[in-house]
């Protein structure tokens, strides 16, 4: 029943919510048992999934959301593939406004083993900075071309960035705030979004799979 838990939490099921669930298939356990599930898993499917490379396409795109842990504001900067929808990374700042975000085009790299021809962001000076920093090269055509003057209309939007962000606030918001930074929603959602949920804009399929997976 472990899974079926993951697979309820991490669609927007609160932990009590599942815990009724459970208990309607004749599983009687505390809600804070269901959490140490999530945990377990979350840390488990993340050891596995962090040795594997996943098979995605060149145009990478990068925003920001704010999230509330404990009622202070937070940030979480994210990475995504343009083409496969795929989340390559993504870290958590205080702040937005000078937070420095080469970490998370480093580990971008080391996630994917590649550096992206396009990176697609909104004009936000922390993503330019760190552009300079991890995707600059002196040949000219090994460059990344950066794109940040986003439009709300045409291909220099970055909806599909939106998206990923209403998803997490979606779930977030089930949750009424999250209480720590090392809560297991951050890993697993990432991981339920590439390998679990089903994303329309895919015909209803999944990121591709990993390369070396089955």
């Amino acid at each position: 029943m472990s899974w079926q838990s993951l697979q309820l939490y991490f669609t927007g099921e609160s932990l009590r919510n599942v815990q009724k669930f459970l208990k309607l298939q004749g599983v009687d356990v505390s809600h804070k048992t269901i959490y140490c599930w999530v945990r377990k898993y979350t840390k488990l499917m993340k050891t596995y999934l962090d040795k594997i490379t996943p098979q995605i396409g060149d145009t990478w795109r990068a925003d920001e959301v704010f999230v509330k842990i404990r009622g202070e504001l937070k940030y979480i900067f994210s990475l995504m593939d343009d083409e496969t929808r795929f989340w390559i990374a993504q870290e958590v700042s205080n702040k937005k406004h000078g937070h420095n975000a080469r970490g998370l085009l480093k580990e971008g790299k080391k996630v994917t083993q590649i550096k992206p021809k396009v990176f697609t962001t909104d004009g936000l000076p922390s993503y330019n900075i760190a552009h300079q920093k991890e995707f600059w090269a002196r040949n000219r055509d090994e460059r990344t071309v950066h794109i940040r003057h986003i439009r709300l209309q045409g291909d220099k939007n970055n909806n599909k960035m939106e998206r990923l962000n209403g998803e997490f606030r979606d779930r977030e918001k089930v949750m009424r705030g999250i209480k720590t930074r090392e809560s297991p929603l951050f890993d697993g959602y990432h991981l339920y979004h590439n390998y679990i949920r089903p994303h329309m804009s895919l015909d209803n399929g999944l990121p591709p799979k990993p390369a070396g997976s089955p």
